[in-house]
């Protein structure tokens, strides 16, 4: 398990982003050399937690919570012969391209060291949306991802440091329960029903999920 690529992006003036700003930073490209990672602060506050990465739209990306983001090389090769193109490092918009590890499959709280100096935990999916669709370029793209079940994970940063292209990954913590990125992300897309199992993660769940959770629980009580 390793890390193919670390991926920043800079602002950029897009016509298809949600953000009144007109711009946007998914546009992430590899970057040579050690990147910093460290907790970036709360979200609306914090950006990412990669240093030289711009988060644009912080009302629903970057803090601490969503610090970072991985999705796996596997994956992107999948969607290279569905989509037939070619996917470089950063076309999903992730910090980190992985090898050897099922990202979607990472249970809410699992911890990644990466190199010899960071430690990350996995906190919840990638929820797509319209910038990302402009961004890929490709009819009903939200749909066609939300149907793949192949969130990708976002991770908050645990222990901070330096990380670049080719460190090791070593999965150094697995909760007890059975909820990853992938559960959590169609619980909070297309399967409500799923949101009541997302609790057994407790605290490593994120808290805007958590409060969604909780919500169906109790409507369902009423």
């Amino acid at each position: 398990m390793k890390l193919l690529s670390v991926n920043l992006g800079r602002p950029k003036a897009v016509p298809y982003t949600d953000n009144p700003e007109g711009v946007t930073g998914i546009d992430k490209r590899p970057v040579e050399g050690p990147v910093r990672a460290a907790a970036p602060g709360p979200k609306g506050v914090g950006g990412s937690g990669l240093a030289g990465d711009a988060v644009c739209k912080r009302e629903h990306h970057g803090g601490d919570e969503q610090a970072v983001y991985a999705v796996a090389r596997e994956d992107l090769d999948a969607w290279e012969r569905e989509l037939g193109r070619q996917l470089p490092n950063g076309t999903f918009g992730e910090n980190l391209t992985t090898e050897g590890i099922d990202v979607s499959g990472a249970l809410i709280g699992e911890r990644w060291r990466i190199g010899s100096e960071v430690v990350l935990e996995v906190s919840s999916g990638r929820i797509p949306c319209v910038t990302f669709q402009g961004h890929m370029g490709e009819r009903q793209w939200v749909r066609r991802f939300t149907r793949s079940g192949g969130s990708g994970a976002y991770l908050r940063v645990i222990e901070p440091g330096e990380i670049r292209a080719g460190d090791p990954v070593e999965i150094v913590h697995r909760p007890d329960h059975d909820v990853t990125a992938a559960l959590l992300f169609r619980a909070v897309t297309t399967e409500r029903v799923l949101l009541p199992r997302l609790l057994a993660a407790g605290d490593a769940l994120h808290s805007e999920v958590r409060a969604w959770a909780l919500k169906y629980v109790e409507e369902q009580g009423a």
